[in-house]
């Protein structure tokens, strides 16, 4: 059965998306040169030196994905969510000014305060912490 779901996030520019996940504490484990550039990367979070375990993003612009599965690049238009829960929110909101805020901070039904980005990549991010994972919980 399923092992690991990593998200494929596309985006137009690779360096410009992967500093809003660095600030976050992500760091680059793969690259994939495309033309003049970059047009893969594995970022992780957590895990060994290598990327193994933790957490972990995929970014790929459209041309990448299209020159490596043969399919047009419109086919990878940016549209993609990902959810990441953090046990600081205020630490991740911090970090993130300056970017596009497409969710204002909001508790929800299910117990999480959240906030919401738009990376440049054009990518719906969320970012929610959990009583649970609060750090003044004990």
């Amino acid at each position: 059965m399923i092992l690991q779901s990593t998200p494929v996030l596309t985006v137009a520019d690779i360096e410009e998306s992967e500093s809003f996940f660095v600030k976050l504490g992500f760091r680059r484990t793969v690259e994939v040169p495309h033309g003049d550039g970059l047009g893969f990367v594995i970022l992780t979070l957590g895990g060994d030196a290598g990327g193994d375990g933790g957490i972990g993003v995929m970014l790929e612009t459209p041309e990448a994905g299209s020159a490596d599965t043969g399919l047009p690049p419109e086919t990878f238009a940016p549209g993609s969510r990902l959810f990441m829960s953090v046990a600081d929110l205020a630490a991740a909101e911090k970090a993130l000014e300056g970017y596009e805020i497409a969710l204002p901070r909001r508790t929800t039904f299910y117990g999480a305060i959240e906030t919401g980005w738009r990376e440049p990549g054009g990518n719906f991010v969320i970012v929610a912490q959990f009583a649970a994972n609060s750090p003044d919980e004990g």
